[in-house]
């Protein structure tokens, strides 16, 4: 049964998410992050580059010839979690759309971040519903400030 945790306060969606990210990959835990918005994506990846100047998360986009060797893919159609198979354990979804991401059924895990921000945290809320509609486990958990 998939999992969704919602992380409620975050101060910059896409901020908080690197750090998720980071954490993650220093676990070992392999990532495909979903975006149906090309440019949010193109932002994110931008941003995994630079956010700490002496971290270094290995990404790519779900096009690459790299991805399946790859921690962390970035995509925008149809995540897989197969499109990461740099590990051993079943790849989880961040979801950075503004809907739930499609064959999510597929996922063990979806992380959520939502920010402070009234538009995002009701936009949440709509995913949130559709989640528990499909009988996913959801967990909340508010970042602390």
């Amino acid at each position: 049964m998939t999992r969704v945790d919602f992380a409620f306060g975050a101060p910059d969606r896409l901020r908080t998410a690197c750090d998720v990210v980071h954490k993650q990959y220093l676990r070992g835990r392999r990532l495909v992050v979903y975006s149906d918005d090309a440019r949010l994506l193109t932002r994110f990846d931008r941003l995994l580059w630079g956010f700490k100047p002496t971290v270094f998360v290995p990404h790519v986009l779900a096009d690459d010839a790299l991805a399946s060797a790859t921690p962390i893919v970035l995509c925008q159609q149809d995540p897989d979690p197969q499109l990461s198979q740099a590990g051993a354990e079943p790849a989880w979804l961040i979801n950075l759309s503004d809907t739930c991401p499609p064959n999510s059924e597929r996922f063990t895990r979806i992380l959520e971040i939502v920010s402070h921000d009234e538009n995002d945290r009701e936009l949440a809320r709509t995913r949130w519903r559709q989640y528990q509609s499909q009988g996913y486990q959801i967990h909340a958990h508010q970042l602390e400030s």
